[in-house]
């Protein structure tokens, strides 16, 4: 899971989880996430099968998450039973390893099996010994589309034969291109940020090397290619300027101001929200360019300074479960990092309605399936903002592509210092 919801949704998220919440156990799990985990339901499930038991979820913005558990975790007290982490931020949080049970000693490394092998060694120490976390979701891409907005271009709109479109991002851009000469009023992507994210997280190396963490980005090609990509696209106006989860975005959506929208499982659902019963068939759901990749995906860890950690883990086990895993993908579209549930007859017959009756399950398993581990560098959460806000330099014309380039690697050098 890697999304921020918009306030008033997560207001309407966090009234669910405090009704849904209010059992009167003995003892009290919290359960702190981000964005929409669709735990709800299963909280009441797990409360009523463990009686004396109450589950109670805590759900923040994406970075505010993330600060409140570094910085429990620094005070040693605060942070929730069950905390969830997502990938990027899990290299840092690795060094604080002393921090978080090793859930090895509860029998974790027993469930190694479930997860795809990079999404397991994600989660676990360097050696493999000790286990920081549970592996949730994964964010496997897929790239939503506008059917009507590609009518109006004269572009197919059948959903292989738009995939045929695109085979690479340069082929990419060069719809982009030829939607603007034809639809003047909407522009062809959501925001060079999110095509950016996309094409960097299809290598294996971005801002450190694997080998030893150093510092790589001014010289990984992979790097550049993708900021040349997306700032191209942001040059030309081909990007509707809104960055992804924000009122404008979703506004956006909902009155077709972009056409595309790179979109792992977890989107879908936020695309529904924004565009509302209005728009429901006009959005469609294709591969994406350059075949694959991950947006995203996080762990259930067991904070060391809570009282309760067996139970902790015993819940945390219970949601990451295969079982629980396929529900979550079937009513809310998260998509599961274990192979034997996306390869689930269930997951890969499942279709969305609102999305022209696309074959989700069929699509996103395919695409995980060619999912290669990216490696995320310790300092990946200081480095990274950095670049994205470059990309919006140009997409508000303050700078060129190579400008925007020269004072980002600045920035992210003086980040590190």
């Amino acid at each position: 899971m890697r999304a921020c919801r918009p306030l008033w949704l997560l207001a309407a998220v966090l009234l669910v989880v405090t009704g849904c919440s209010g059992g009167d156990g003995d003892l009290r799990l919290t359960v702190a996430t981000f964005g929409r985990f669709g735990y709800e339901p299963l909280f009441e499930e797990y409360e009523r099968a463990h009686p004396g038991i109450e589950v109670v979820g805590r759900v923040a913005d994406f970075e505010a998450h993330h600060k409140g558990l570094i910085t429990a975790l620094a005070a040693g007290a605060g942070a929730a039973d069950v905390v969830a982490v997502e990938e990027q931020y899990l290299p840092r949080l690795r060094r604080s390893a002393d921090k978080f049970v090793d859930l090895s000693r509860f029998g974790a490394q027993d469930l190694r099996e479930r997860w795809t092998p990079w999404k397991w060694r994600q989660g676990v120490s360097e050696d493999g010994k000790v286990v920081l976390g549970l592996g949730t979701d994964m964010g496997g891409l897929a790239l939503c589309y506008r059917r009507d907005l590609f009518e109006r271009a004269g572009l197919p709109t059948d959903r292989t034969a738009v995939a045929a479109l695109w085979p690479t991002w340069e082929d990419f851009a060069a719809v982009a291109d030829r939607f603007a000469d034809r639809v003047p009023d909407s522009r062809f992507v959501d925001s060079a940020g999110t095509v950016y994210t996309a094409v960097l997280d299809q290598s294996e190396e971005s801002y450190f090397a694997k080998a030893d963490d150093s510092f790589i980005a001014d010289t990984n090609p992979a790097v550049r290619r993708a900021f040349d990509i997306a700032g191209a696209l942001a040059a030309k106006g081909r990007t509707a300027k809104v960055s992804a989860f924000t009122q404008p975005w979703n506004v956006a959506i909902n009155q077709g101001g972009f056409a595309t929208v790179t979109c792992p499982a977890w989107m879908l659902s936020q695309i529904e929200d924004a565009g509302g019963p209005a728009n429901a068939g006009r959005w469609d759901v294709t591969a994406i360019p350059g075949g694959g990749g991950n947006w995203g995906g996080s762990y259930l860890t067991v904070p060391a300074q809570g009282a309760h950690q067996r139970e902790a883990y015993e819940l945390a086990k219970w949601l990451t479960a295969p079982e629980q895993q396929k529900r979550l993908f079937l009513s809310d579209g998260i998509l599961p990092s274990q192979p034997e549930v996306y390869r689930d007859p269930a997951v890969l017959g499942h279709r969305d309605e609102y999305f022209g009756d696309a074959p989700v399950g069929e699509l996103f398993a395919a695409s995980s399936d060619t999912v290669r581990p990216h490696h995320r560098g310790v300092r990946e959460a200081d480095v990274r903002p950095v670049f994205g806000r470059a990309l919006g330099r140009i997409e508000d014309g303050s700078q060129s592509v190579d400008e925007a380039w020269r004072q980002s690697v600045g920035e992210a050098r003086d980040a590190l210092r």
